[in-house]
């Protein structure tokens, strides 16, 4: 049976697709996140010295909380935000503990970034790192459960810092930019908190550990006790709390890469990504830009290029041609380099995991015709990408031509 194709509505002034994760679009058809901006483009001149004044607070509390040799631990991947976060808080007189969750799966230039820190910056620095076959379980997992080889890193980079925090009863965790600023869903007036449900729920996808164990891959409790958050009792009796640096300075990741690329010596990427323009970002996991993003676009039709032409747009660096431009150029693209390297280190076959790929496919997004998957494109025109592996006993979760 014939049924039209679905309309997706895109943001008129960025390039969003309505079914970003947690973005709506209004009666004129503006993103969220979109108007978000326009606020903070409004906001009064004192909002921001209102605010620093209200972070000089919470330092002059960290400090005198404090009973061990460090203020504050900040959680960093040794990109262009975490340079900037220690640099802010060097800046307001607080001593930081570094701590790193490491994937393994940094660029060399990334490598080097992090590596860079204690000396350019003069810091203490912690670094985490499971073991690479647990690693790869945690690939192949994340993989087959939510289409996430990279699950693990959103959710270490939450969890272990705090355990560090607790331990040494270290009362601050500095976390960077607001990551709900992508679609808006708060206002400039809101103290966006770090706290158990929202790693839950956004960074762990609402999995946990008893989740990754008890499987084909073998993995134990004791092989992932720093995925388990401290107990409420635990952080009641270190008062350990989390806040996210961009409520209280004005965040632009453009002009914060080039500050600290001049000051520090940040490296940017040296070869252009497959999947986007931008060479200064996400250089602490080479799939996160790649496969990783790969999988976005399988999910919900866009990716990096769009991420980050949507924030160039918001913030006069590009217009929305050019941004549409970026978006065809980039988001549908299925990265070789990155591929080819986790293919490797996991053991799989490019066609398990074309078809793991497959399943993840997003109804709302995808429809299929003469046995090709096919998708509305922001311009308005449509294209085809790929033939259907799902088997046909699937296919009436979509629509089809």
């Amino acid at each position: 049976m014939k049924r039209d194709p679905q309309t997706i509505n895109y943001c008129k002034k960025c390039v969003y697709p309505e079914i970003s994760v947690n973005l709506v679009l209004d009666d004129e058809g503006i993103c969220s996140a979109c108007r978000l901006q326009e606020e903070f483009e409004d906001l009064n001149v004192d909002f921001w010295p209102n605010r620093e004044k209200k972070f000089a607070d919470l330092v002059s509390w960290a400090k005198a909380k404090s009973t061990s040799n460090y203020d504050c631990v900040i959680p960093v991947s040794g990109g262009k935000d975490s340079y900037f976060q220690v640099h802010k808080a060097l800046e307001w007189g607080l001593k930081p503990l570094l701590v790193t969750y490491h994937g393994n799966n940094y660029l060399p230039e990334g490598q080097r970034n992090l590596d860079r820190m204690r000396t350019a910056l003069g810091v203490d620095h912690l670094v985490f790192g499971p073991s690479i076959e647990n690693l790869k379980k945690l690939n192949r997992l994340g993989m087959r459960m939510m289409g996430d080889m990279n699950w693990h890193c959103h959710a270490g980079i939450k969890t272990y810092p705090m355990h560090v925090a607790v331990k040494f009863n270290i009362p601050l965790v500095i976390w960077g930019e607001i990551t709900w600023s992508i679609s808006g869903m708060f206002s400039s007036y809101d103290y966006v908190q770090y706290n158990k449900r929202t790693v839950f729920e956004h960074d762990m996808r609402g999995f946990t550990i008893k989740d990754m164990i008890n499987n084909e891959e073998g993995l134990t409790e004791k092989d992932l006790a720093w995925l388990v958050m401290p107990s409420d009792e635990e952080f009641e009796k270190t008062e350990t709390k989390g806040i996210y640096i961009g409520n209280f300075f004005k965040w632009d990741p453009n002009e914060h890469a080039h500050f600290v690329k001049e000051k520090y010596g940040f490296e940017f990427a040296e070869k252009p990504f497959e999947r986007t323009y931008r060479t200064m970002s996400n250089l602490d996991d080479m799939h996160e830009n790649g496969i990783h993003d790969y999988l976005k676009f399988i999910k919900f039709g866009y990716g990096r290029g769009t991420d980050h032409a949507s924030k160039d747009i918001r913030s006069g660096y590009l217009s929305r041609v050019e941004g549409v431009q970026k978006v065809l150029q980039y988001d549908h693209v299925k990265p070789t380099r990155d591929l080819a390297r986790w293919l490797d280190y996991v053991g799989m076959t490019e066609k398990e995991f074309d078809d793991i790929c497959d399943s993840f496919r997003d109804p709302r997004v995808w429809w299929i015709e003469n046995n090709q998957w096919m998708k509305r494109n922001v311009d308005g025109t449509v294209s085809s990408y790929g033939k259907v592996r799902i088997p046909k006993e699937k296919y009436s979760k979509y629509k089809v031509i």
